[in-house]
C-alpha cells in the first residue's frame, strides 16, 4: 500500500474540522476527565511515593469511543516510584545545568561531581506544544494534550530490556519522583513534584556504560554524518543500524528522526566505526487508531501507525518515514540477503522468555496489564520480521542512493 504525501494545509483543515466536530459532539458529555486517583501519597519513610502519571487522561466511554481508549488506564494507574534526592544520588550530588526537551518532552540535564551527565525526561508530555501559538493552539490544544495518552507511559523500560536481548544499544531509564528540592535552584518551579525517567545522557565519554558499548566518545547524528562525508576512513556499522531499525518497527516506534539517535564511536588503526544508540522511546507501542475520529486522522498521517498484532505492508512504510533519509544514507551498502539475515537473527534473539521478562521491567503495578496487552502482539509481530525486512528493503530500493565522501572517489554501478 502506498501513501501519497498529504499537504500540510489539507491535514490542518481536516484535523481542525474533526476537532471542531468532536468538541461540539462531546462538550458537556464526557469531555472532562473522570474522577480517580489524584495527588501524591508519600511513604512513611519518604523514600517512595505513590502517584499516577496522568490521571487527567481518564475519560468516559463516549469520549473514548470517539477519541480512543489508548493507554488511559495505565496513565491513571497509581504506581510506586522512588524519590530522587539530588544531594545523595551520586557522590557529590547532582546539579541541574540545562533545561530542554523536544516539542513534547520536558527534560533537565544533570551533572555529577565527576562530570558524568544524566537527563531527566518527564513521563507526562504535552503534544499541544507542537501547535503554533494562536488560534490553532486555542482550538486544538486541549485535544492534542489529551492525545498524549496514545503513548505508553512506561514503555521505555520494556523497550530497554528488549533492546538488551536484541543486541541494540540503549539507555537505562529509571522511574523517579522529583520532589520540591532546593537543589533545583532556578529550575524548581518548572520541574519539581513530577515523575521522570532518569537515564545516562548518551554523549561524550561513555566507557563505563556497557549499554553504550563502552564507547570512548558518543556523538550526535550531525557530527557522525559530517565525519562520514569528510573522510572514507569513517564508517557506520550498517548491519547494526539495520538491526536497530527492524527493532523500531517491531516496537511500533515511528518517531526516529535524526535527533533520536546518538552514535558510539570506536577508533582503531586510523579508522573510526560508528554504532547506533537509539534514544527517547516515547512512541514505542504507539496506539492511536482505536477511536472513531483518531482512526480517520490516521489515514491522513501515515507515520501514525498503531501497535497491533499484524504489521501490514503500509505499516512498514509509515513507521519508517521519519528516518527515511538516514536509512537511505546508511543502509545503501546492504543487500536483500543482509536484511533477511538480520531479521532471522533478531527473531532468534527475542524468544518468549525474553519478552516475558521485559514486560516485567516497568512498575510492579503495571506488569499484569503489560503482559496481557503487549505479550501476544509482540510474539505475533516477531514472526513477521522476515516479511517486514523484505518489504523494508523494497521501499528503500525504489530510490537507491549512492553515498560518497568529499574526497576523490570512483564509483562502479552495475546491475
Amino acid at each position: 500500500m502506498y501513501f501519497m504525501p498529504v499537504p500540510r494545509f489539507i491535514f490542518t483543515a481536516v484535523f481542525c474540522g474533526i476537532g471542531c466536530v468532536g468538541a461540539l459532539l462531546l462538550a458537556g458529555c464526557s469531555g472532562r476527565p473522570t474522577a480517580g486517583f489524584v495527588g501524591v501519597r508519600v511513604a512513611a519513610d519518604s523514600a517512595t511515593v505513590r502517584v499516577a502519571a496522568g490521571p487527567q487522561y481518564a475519560r468516559g466511554a463516549v469520549w473514548q469511543f470517539f477519541w480512543g481508549a489508548h493507554y488511559r488506564d495505565l496513565w491513571a494507574l497509581p504506581v510506586t516510584a522512588p524519590v530522587l534526592r539530588l544531594a545523595t544520588f551520586a557522590p557529590g550530588g547532582l546539579n541541574p545545568v540545562q533545561a530542554g526537551g523536544s516539542y513534547q518532552s520536558h527534560t533537565l540535564r544533570l551533572r555529577a561531581a565527576d562530570g558524568h551527565q544524566y537527563v531527566l525526561r518527564s513521563v507526562d508530555k504535552d503534544a499541544s506544544a507542537a501547535l503554533p501559538v494562536g488560534w490553532k493552539r486555542w482550538l486544538l490544544g486541549g485535544l492534542m494534550r489529551d492525545q498524549t495518552s496514545v503513548g505508553l507511559p512506561y514503555g521505555a523500560y520494556v523497550a530497554a530490556a528488549l533492546a538488551e536481548d536484541a543486541g541494540v544499544y540503549h539507555a537505562n531509564p529509571r522511574l523517579v519522583y522529583l520532589p520540591d528540592d532546593p537543589r533545583l535552584g532556578k529550575f524548581r518551579a518548572d520541574y519539581a513534584n513530577a515523575l521522570y525517567l532518569l537515564e545516562e545522557r548518551p554523549e561524550s565519554d561513555q566507557r563505563r556504560v556497557a549499554s553504550f558499548g563502552h564507547s570512548p566518545e558518543v556523538v550526535n547524528t550531525a557530527r557522525m554524518l559530517t565525519d562520514l562525508r569528510q573522510r572514507p576512513s569513517a564508517q557506520v556499522a550498517a548491519r547494526a543500524y539495520l538491526r536497530a531499525r527492524l527493532f523500531d518497527i517491531w516496537l511500533g516506534d515511528w518517531s526516529r528522526r535524526e535527533d533520536q539517535w546518538r552514535w558510539a564511536s570506536f577508533r582503531q588503526a586510523g579508522r573510526v566505526s560508528y554504532r547506533p544508540i537509539p534514544r527517547d522511546r516515547d512512541q514505542a507501542f504507539f496506539l492511536f487508531d482505536d477511536g472513531v475520529l483518531t482512526s480517520v486522522v490516521s489515514w491522513f498521517l501515515p507515520k501514525f501507525r498503531s501497535f497491533h498484532a499484524r504489521i501490514r505492508p503500509g505499516t512498514v512504510e509509515g513507521l519508517t518515514t521519519t528516518a527515511r533519509a538516514l536509512d537511505r544514507t546508511l543502509l545503501a551498502p546492504l543487500s536483500a540477503d543482509d536484511f533477511r539475515q538480520e531479521a532471522d537473527s533478531l527473531q532468534k534473539r527475542l524468544p518468549d522468555v525474553a519478552i516475558a521478562a521485559a514486560l516485567k521491567a516497568g512498575p510492579l503495578e503495571t506488569q499484569a496489564v503489560l503482559i496481557a496487552r503487549l505479550g501476544p502482539p509482540l510474539r505475533t509481530r516477531r514472526a513477521q520480521l522476515p516479511a517486514v525486512a523484505e518489504r523494508y528493503y523494497e521501499i528503500l530500493a525504489k530510490e537507491a542512493w549512492v553515498v560518497g565522501t568529499d574526497q576523490a572517489e570512483r564509483f562502479i554501478i552495475s546491475g
